[in-house]
């Protein structure tokens, strides 16, 4: 099976006050997390995951592990490709992928941290970078940006059958554009 996450921030305290998430302490929130990737992703599944993974040890965080990325990937199940998001540069996450195009689902996906990055040539554009602001925004007449904040999906990984069905949902309530 194939899963799309993004903006976890993981060990991230102020993400909790900045995006309105429904949780008391960094460490709820990591917990949560991982038992919701954990209750649905499997050790051979792959999970690409666009961005903004954790936060590194820091002076919000003093008491945090060494090295906060393996500690937290270390108890995710799945195969884990990374797309770099504008805060994994001071985390550890080693990925040099900005973007990348998959062929899933009978669609070419084109995958970035970053919406405004987005192709207007494909069909489907996953992103995150935004949070809570929009699950889904058209881009042009033929494409549509997804917007894979964990916010926006119950703080778990989806499907492209999860997205899809959303996606048809947000059509049928005539919402054409969220900004």
């Amino acid at each position: 099976m194939i899963f799309f996450i993004s903006d976890t921030h993981f060990s991230h305290f102020n993400i909790i006050r900045y995006c309105n998430r429904p949780f008391s302490s960094k460490e709820e929130m990591d917990l949560t997390m991982i038992r919701n990737w954990n209750s649905r992703v499997k050790d051979e599944d792959t999970v690409f995951h666009l961005g903004d993974f954790c936060l590194v040890k820091s002076s919000e965080a003093p008491d945090s592990v060494k090295d906060n990325f393996m500690f937290i990937r270390n108890q995710l199940k799945g195969n884990i490709i990374f797309i770099q998001g504008n805060h994994d540069t001071r985390n550890r996450n080693k990925s040099v992928i900005e973007s990348m195009v998959i062929n899933y689902g009978g669609s070419r996906i084109y995958m970035t941290h970053n919406p405004k990055f987005a192709k207007p040539d494909f069909k489907w554009n996953f992103a995150g970078h935004l949070h809570e602001k929009w699950q889904f925004q058209k881009l042009g007449e033929n494409s549509t940006i997804v917007n894979l904040s964990v916010e926006q999906w119950k703080y778990a990984p989806v499907t492209i059958g999860e997205i899809q069905a959303a996606y048809s949902r947000w059509i049928k309530s005539g919402v054409k554009d969220e900004k």
